[in-house]
């Protein structure tokens, strides 16, 4: 690693120890090797995350819907302005600024970035804590009715949204070290959140008389314990400077200006999700529960192809955009998306065909019921239609934020808004809570088809050689996993009646068995895992 402990000494833009830093490039062999880093680390948050929902859904079952509202709205803040609008227009400029600029100038942007977003956050989150009374009302207006409810969703509101800050700040010093190609540690740091949820639901709660306050606890501790664990990794690239507030800094301005169209353009589905909520709430009781707890499991493939592709092809196509070179810019696309269709088709089916006998393994403890399990199959099913769109936009979408281009997406994500609005108002009648998740994934499809069409209308998406060959080698590989896990399932319904490890047995079984046969099965038409790493695919 370069010495970075002479802050005042000058450099001057490319010499040999900056461009040392830079140690991903864009060549799918290297985006193949960091990807599976960021799958690898998230895998373990991911299934972490899903012990966390287990533990507490055995404890509070469909009940924990206040808490749900409480942790949704900061979270869904982060998702919108720090991983979402902050980091797609961070990233690229730093990807910048490395690649032609001195290591002086990349700590100055770093230190009044850092010192604007830091006072930013300090004013929401305060403003927040004085209106948490009220916010409910805008983000679950349906627990109105309920004035018990209402005022646990404020009260609970004051103890999580402090998280806002704490997670925001963390997402700065990640995107920090993705840009440097340190991308681990921001994906192991989720794993934190679980913990503590994990720690506050089996011991926190003894201390409350309202259990639900241990959960909200959870969230505080581990918001903190998320910024400090990435400040040392910070500090070893030389990085960990002093906050500064200038808002007029070059680098910052340029930020800002990013960051306004994307608000809307990366976080569709965000706002989609939060849309669901707050319709969810007029519903039947526990609506809101059964949609976040299919909506984590429909995460789950998500966090572990999609966004670790993403993420790690962010900081990748904005140094060969800043290096002028469209062919690598376009091949790494293009590897990016058949990545999505290798590896999201099985996964999407799979959620939909055994959503049942998934529900019943991870869920079906405790508190939560068999008519909970029926609820939460048909948003799951209704998700899982919408797995390969949603994995889809998180590649395409960074095609236009490593060019620095948020307007263009901003565009397609306000379409799409309003295409999820209309199916929601239609769709939310005849299938109640199931249609809000039915309606999330189309309006997917569209963003994701938007997306699309424009980067391959500028340019900057180019199909490589090979698509039909691979295509059809993929469409096959499912056709023989869609028989062999259905055949294996059985009627569905029988689930309810196994035993935990029955369940947890034959689930392990059927999950092994797909892979097997679909891998098993692209190896005989000719795939290879060699072909991975090329940005062709034979």
């Amino acid at each position: 690693m370069p010495q970075t402990d002479k802050p005042n000494t000058p450099e001057k833009p490319g010499t040999v120890d900056q461009r040392q830093e830079i140690r991903r490039d864009a060549k799918p062999n290297s985006l193949a090797r960091s990807s599976s880093i960021v799958s690898v680390m998230t895998l373990l948050s991911r299934v972490l995350g899903l012990v966390r929902d287990v533990v507490v859904a055995q404890y509070f079952g469909a009940r924990a819907d206040a808490f749900f509202v409480a942790f949704k709205i900061p979270n869904f803040l982060r998702r919108l302005f720090a991983e979402g609008a902050f980091s797609v227009a961070f990233v690229p400029v730093l990807s910048e600024y490395k690649t032609q600029r001195s290591l002086t100038e990349v700590k100055l942007l770093i230190a009044s970035v850092s010192g604007v977003l830091g006072l930013a956050l300090f004013m929401v989150t305060a403003l927040a804590l004085l209106l948490a009374p009220w916010l409910p009302y805008v983000f679950a207006p349906g627990f109105s009715d309920d004035a018990e409810k209402f005022a646990l969703t404020g009260d609970l509101l004051r103890i999580t949204f402090p998280y806002l800050l704490f997670i925001s700040l963390t997402a700065f010093a990640g995107s920090i070290l993705n840009a440097y190609g340190r991308f681990a540690i921001p994906a192991f740091t989720p794993v934190l959140l679980n913990l503590c949820l994990i720690f506050s639901t089996l011991v926190m709660t003894q201390w409350f008389v309202e259990p639900l306050y241990a959960l909200a606890w959870g969230v505080f501790m581990a918001g903190a314990l998320q910024l400090l664990f990435q400040l040392p990794f910070i500090a070893r690239l030389g990085l960990l400077v002093r906050p500064t507030f200038q808002p007029k800094q070059e680098g910052v301005g340029r930020i800002l200006r990013l960051m306004g169209p994307a608000l809307f353009g990366v976080s569709v589905s965000q706002i989609n999700l939060l849309l669901d909520t707050l319709l969810a709430s007029f519903l039947e009781p526990g609506s809101v529960s059964w949609l976040y707890y299919s909506d984590r499991l429909n995460n789950l493939p998500l966090g572990i192809i999609a966004i670790a592709i993403g993420v790690v092809i962010l900081p990748a196509l904005s140094k060969k955009h800043a290096e002028d070179n469209p062919q690598h810019f376009a091949q790494t696309l293009d590897w990016a998306t058949r990545m999505i269709f290798l590896l999201a088709l099985p996964a999407a089916l799979a959620l939909v065909v055994l959503a049942t006998p998934l529900m019943a393994t991870i869920f079906f403890h405790g508190e939560i019921t068999a008519y909970d399990v029926s609820k939460m199959t048909l948003s799951l099913q209704a998700y899982g239609m919408g797995l390969f769109a949603f994995m889809l936009i998180k590649v395409l979408a960074p095609g236009y934020y490593a060019r620095q281009d948020t307007k263009t997406p901003v565009k397609i994500g306000i379409q799409a808004m309003v295409v999820n609005m209309v199916l929601n108002l239609a769709l939310v009648g005849p299938f109640q809570h199931a249609g809000l998740a039915l309606a999330t994934s189309l309006s997917a499809f569209f963003n994701a088809y938007m997306l699309y069409r424009g980067l391959k209308a500028t340019g900057h998406y180019k199909a490589q050689p090979g698509w039909l060959a691979f295509s059809i080698k993929v469409i096959i590989a499912n056709g023989a996993l869609f028989a062999v896990i259905y055949l294996m399932m059985g009627n569905p319904l029988q689930w309810l009646e196994w035993g935990t490890w029955q369940r947890i047995g034959w689930m392990s079984t059927i999950v092994g068995a797909g892979i097997a046969v679909y891998f098993f099965t692209l190896l005989v038409f000719g795939f290879r895992p060699r072909h991975l790493k090329g940005a062709r695919f034979s």
